[in-house]
Parts: C-alpha cells; structure tokens; sequence
C-alpha cells in the first residue's frame, strides 16, 4: 500500500461513519486532489470505500456538487488491518535500510 494511500484510508479511518468530500480529504492528508481522487477511486472499486453525491443545487450553493466518501462499515476492520500491516513493512524497512526509514 504506497503512502499516498495510506493517507488517504488513514483520514477516513479517523472516523468511519463520518463523510467527508474529496478536496477536504486531501487538505487533512496534505495531498493534492490530483493524487486523492484516483486512490478514493480504487478503494471504492474494492469496495473499501461507498461514495455518494450531495444533493444540493451547485447554484445554490455557488460551488460544483461535492462527492462525498467513507469507509463502507463491512470493511472497516479490514482496512485497519491492511493499514497495520503497511506500517509495519515501513518499520521493517527501517531495520533493514535505516537510512530508507529515516534514520542514519
């Protein structure tokens, strides 16, 4: 699981019934929408993640619609566990390549 994503599941993992819309998951993760978009994307086609539209009327609102994500509650425990997993091949890294991991 690369970085980016990781951020990504780690935001909406934060509070999993909570919906929150693309640019604002990329504000807390500190990645661009560029970057976000395509990872909420494959974690939806897995099926990690449930995606709606809003309702609201863009001219209303003077902004396009927001599509808003959270983590489907069936997959919750496995994406804790893939997350746990990802953290601890970066710790391994760190033991064989200290240098790769931050340290020397």
């Amino acid at each position: 699981m690369t970085l980016p994503t990781q951020l990504v599941l780690g935001v909406l993992l934060e509070d999993p019934a909570l919906e929150r819309y693309g640019l604002e998951i990329g504000q807390v993760a500190g990645l661009p929408s560029g970057t976000v978009h395509p990872i909420l994307a494959r974690l939806e086609q897995c099926g990690w993640v449930r995606s709606r539209w809003e309702d609201a009327d863009p001219r209303e609102r003077g902004r396009p619609r927001r599509r808003y994500y959270r983590v489907d509650p069936d997959s919750i425990a496995v994406a804790r566990a893939a997350m746990a997993r990802a953290r601890g091949a970066v710790g391994r890294l760190g033991l064989l390549r200290p240098h790769a991991a931050g340290g020397i």
